[in-house]
């Protein structure tokens, strides 16, 4: 067996195990054939709610069950073509066997890091906030330009996009933008994003072709369902109307429908303008007021979990988390894990999983050291 291969499959035990622990395997299957048990109950749809939560259970562990049956079956099978083709001496079937069990071995780590996303909000939907800094055009340039970036991120990812609030620059890009990203543990992936993004490059919009340096802050926050309970007092409120402008202004914007509320002990401001009715973009903003609120609590409960960690700082919330540079060289480089790449377009273009894996990795070290 190849030392690189003999790596990989060391990587793919590795991670079945880790997967079969993290779910208590044989409890897992006996929880399944229970779940199986009720479901074939003649009155089980009787009390919908109830039979819905049982369908997600199970629905949740059969996907963690059959990505593990998925891993081993996997791998025993490349072993054997291996264990044949070196046998017979066929250098073309070692070389497919070598790399299947590669791409097998990275779906393994992939897997592994999923089950990390274990927190009591990791599964859930988010939104995400995107505000340009100080600096104008430039820097609502820069703002859109991250907003491109997520936006096809989460789109390859399978991710559903709703654009909540949108607010164009005069010259070029954007002053704001929220939106709601929906898809099985959005919030888990995206949460180490929080943060300001800065980027350096030439100006296309100085005459002087003068190199200029812009920021731009990122917000991820969960959207709270309804096993989360937040309570929030009206006269914490101040509610104030306004008309929509931005993408599709111009179907929206011809009444006071667009919404602000900002709830004063934080001074947590929220916005939304995408629908026609004020009634429903109150109760959108209400929903997203809440779940600021909630990621407020994580934050404090992950700050007390790190206290006294030494990576504490490298974890910050709001906190300056990656470089993007175009000029005079080209590289992006996340300043919490030193992870980086030359190819910065690839990386505007939405090729940030390496910068997502490994920040969420130190993440959970961190709270687990």
């Amino acid at each position: 067996m190849q030392t690189e291969s003999q790596s990989d499959i060391d990587t793919i035990q590795s991670a079945i195990e880790l997967l079969r622990r993290h779910i208590n395997w044989e409890e897992a299957l006996t929880r399944q054939s229970a779940l199986e048990g009720q479901i074939a109950q003649t009155d089980f749809w009787d009390d919908q709610a109830q039979a819905q939560k049982i369908m997600r259970e199970k629905n949740h562990l059969d996907q963690q069950i059959d990505a593990i049956r998925v891993l081993e079956t996997g791998l025993s099978e490349h072993i054997e073509l291996m264990e044949l083709a070196e046998e017979e001496g066929d250098a073309e079937m070692v070389a497919e066997a070598v790399t299947a069990l590669q791409n097998l071995a990275q779906i393994a780590s992939k897997k592994q890091l999923e089950s990390l996303l274990s927190g009591e909000a990791d599964g859930n939907n988010c939104f995400i906030e995107i505000h340009p800094g100080a600096g104008g055009t430039e820097a609502q340039d820069w703002a859109a330009m991250l907003l491109r970036m997520y936006s096809r991120w989460a789109e390859a990812r399978g991710f559903k996009l709703e654009t909540i609030e949108e607010s164009d620059g005069e010259e070029a890009g954007i002053k704001s933008a929220t939106l709601r990203v929906v898809g099985v543990n959005a919030y888990g992936w995206m949460k180490t994003e929080s943060g300001v993004h800065r980027l350096v490059r030439i100006s296309p919009y100085d005459s002087s072709a003068r190199r200029h340096t812009s920021f731009a802050s990122v917000w991820i926050y969960p959207e709270v369902d309804e096993n989360i309970d937040i309570t929030i007092e009206e006269k914490d409120l101040r509610v104030d109307t306004y008309r929509a402008s931005g993408a599709g202004g111009q179907h929206v914007n011809t009444t006071d429908s667009a919404i602000r509320i900002t709830h004063v002990p934080t001074n947590i401001v929220v916005q939304c303008q995408s629908d026609r009715s004020q009634h429903r973009n109150r109760a959108t903003a209400m929903n997203m007021l809440k779940a600021r609120l909630y990621e407020l609590e994580l934050q404090k409960r992950e700050e007390a979990a790190t206290e006294g960690n030494a990576s504490k700082s490298e974890i910050g919330w709001g906190s300056q988390i990656r470089s993007y540079v175009l000029h005079p060289y080209q590289m992006v480089k996340d300043l919490r894990t030193n992870v980086e790449t030359g190819n910065s377009q690839a990386v505007l273009d939405g090729e940030l999983d390496a910068f997502v894996e490994a920040s969420l990795a130190a993440r959970v070290g961190s709270t687990r050291s």
